[in-house]
């Protein structure tokens, strides 16, 4: 355990730390890690998430535990959604995008980069398989709720956000080179694996930089559905797995993502519409770093 968390999940949040540590000591500003976080967001993860989409062994998908994991996400996100609204009086808006902190991992950025450090690329396979469902069906579902909800937009303006997305057009792209059964250049694989390399580590120090000019204290909303992402999440997947699919190879590294902390995505899009992130923020800062020894254990 103390190996697996110094050896390869400390070296992987170590850029968030950095990031944070150097956004308290006022060294790099809130617009410069905003800045980084867009060149990331845009320029950086469509080569790292396109050769990804493009290898996947779709086929190799178990979709019986697919469903199970993508069924537990659903009830996680009705019982927080509830809870934000009805127990601690939300708006409906930031109650969503709690709903979402407990469901969207840090999959692609965090968990996906450990867990392939750990296990190799091919064994990461079921990781993968949430990655690419998050991406394409998940957070798309999310952006088109927060178009209609703020009145941004009307469906055609929300659905050509969507088409030109950069990520979800790598997402598109790699997913029509995959089924059609074509091979990448060597020199495309080999300039994706030199961009997209750079992109977890931005991503990270630029989210340390920002979340370190919000108040940490943690307040009844930040502590229970810090609770509920660390705890309640993974151990529903973990209890739905063991019943519904007992010995299930994907069963274990399911819980394992489950268990990663609250993705960056609910705050990046509470600051793209207006809404209240003080709950979010530090919901990912905590569950990023008590994660820390539950990753390390049940890896």
């Amino acid at each position: 355990m103390i190996q697996v968390l110094t050896h390869n999940i400390l070296p992987v949040f170590a850029m968030l730390a950095l990031g944070f540590a150097l956004g308290r000591a006022q060294l790099v500003s809130n617009d410069e890690a905003r800045t980084l976080n867009r060149i990331a967001f845009l320029v950086l993860q469509p080569p790292l998430i396109f050769p990804l989409m493009a290898g996947l062994d779709l086929p190799s998908f178990n979709a019986s535990a697919m469903a199970i994991y993508i069924g537990c996400q659903c009830a996680t996100f009705a019982a927080a959604t509830l809870a934000a609204r009805y127990l601690f009086k939300r708006d409906m808006r930031e109650a969503i995008l709690l709903g979402m902190a407990m469901i969207f991992i840090n999959s692609l950025l965090y968990i996906w980069p450990i867990a392939t450090l750990i296990y190799g690329q091919d064994a990461a396979l079921p990781i993968t398989a949430i990655v690419a469902w998050d991406a394409s069906v998940t957070f798309a579902a999310f952006i088109i709720t927060m178009e209609l909800m703020s009145g941004t937009g009307n469906l055609r303006a929300t659905a050509k956000r969507i088409v030109i997305n950069p990520v979800l057009l790598s997402i598109a792209a790699g997913l029509v080179v995959n089924l059609a059964g074509w091979s990448l250049p060597v020199p495309v694989v080999n300039a994706a694996s030199f961009a997209g390399a750079a992109a977890a580590p931005m991503v990270l120090f630029a989210l340390g930089v920002i979340l370190s000019g919000h108040a940490l204290r943690p307040t009844p909303v930040v502590a229970s559905f810090s609770v509920m992402k660390l705890i309640g999440f993974p151990l529903l997947v973990w209890g739905a797995m063991s019943a519904l699919a007992p010995g299930n190879a994907w069963g274990d590294l399911f819980t394992l993502t489950a268990a990663g902390p609250a993705g960056a995505m609910p705050f990046a899009l509470a600051l793209l519409y207006g809404v209240r992130s003080d709950a979010i923020a530090p919901i990912i800062t905590w569950t990023s770093l008590l994660s820390l020894a539950s990753l390390a254990f049940l890896a």
